[in-house]
Order: structure tokens, then sequence, then C-alpha cells
């Protein structure tokens, strides 16, 4: 049977609306979309680029407990209420995928709450052990 896990990362939206920051199935880590909200004590930046640095310290986090790093990412969503906010990001955004260079979408679309300016989600497969 395939080994299927979940990662919980403290977040109160986990448990109100019951979903995992991430999933663990087998050699594959699917980590769900990430605001940049620091999850232990529940706030965010009005900043952009400051809550895409925390996104990736959450996504990290979370890759980290999986067994993977942000080597490991095949597929990452950028989902942004403003296009105008994604070139900002680009800068931290290459320093863990420029040398990975995983599949990438970025969408336009609101977001579940109007404090949240990006979101990112990622696919990784973890190392053969």
């Amino acid at each position: 049977m395939t080994e299927r896990r979940a990662i919980l990362s403290g977040s109160t939206f986990e448990e109100q609306i019951g979903y995992a920051r991430a999933v663990v199935h087998g050699d594959w880590v699917h980590v769900s979309g990430t605001t940049g909200f620091d999850y232990t004590t529940m706030t965010i930046s009005d900043d952009v680029v400051e809550q895409a640095e925390q996104c990736l310290r959450n996504i990290g986090a979370a890759l980290a407990e999986a067994g993977c790093a942000f080597a490991d990412v095949v597929r990452v969503r950028y989902i942004l209420p403003d296009r105008d906010d994604f070139e900002p990001c680009w800068p931290v955004l290459r320093r863990c995928f420029g040398d990975v260079r995983p599949a990438a979408t970025m969408l336009v679309c609101g977001l579940a709450d109007p404090r949240m300016k990006i979101e990112i989600e990622v696919y990784a497969q973890r190392p053969a052990r």
C-alpha cells in the first residue's frame, strides 16, 4: 500500500476548512496553495514581496518535513489577484526555483482573504531513499 501522510503547519485555516498543508503520497509531495501568513502568529504583511518570501518559508518547512527540498519541486503554480504584483516577486521566486526550473503557471484570480496577495502551490518528488 502506498504511504499517505498529512503534514500540518499549525495554520488555523487547516482546521477550519479541513485540509493539510501538504500530503505525502508515496514519492510525491503535494503542497497546498500556501499564502504569506506567518502561521505562528497568524499575521500577514501588506507587502506582496514579503508575502512571497513567507509563502516560500512555509512551503520550505512542509517540504523539509516531507523529506525533500525546493530542488525536488517539479511543478509550481502562482496565484495572484493582481497581475502587476507578480513581477516584483520574481527575484524571490528565482532564489528558490531558478536552478530547479519546475513547470510553472501563473493565474490571476481572487483569493480567500483580501489581505492575501499571492498564493503558491507546489508538487515535488522525493529523492530515492
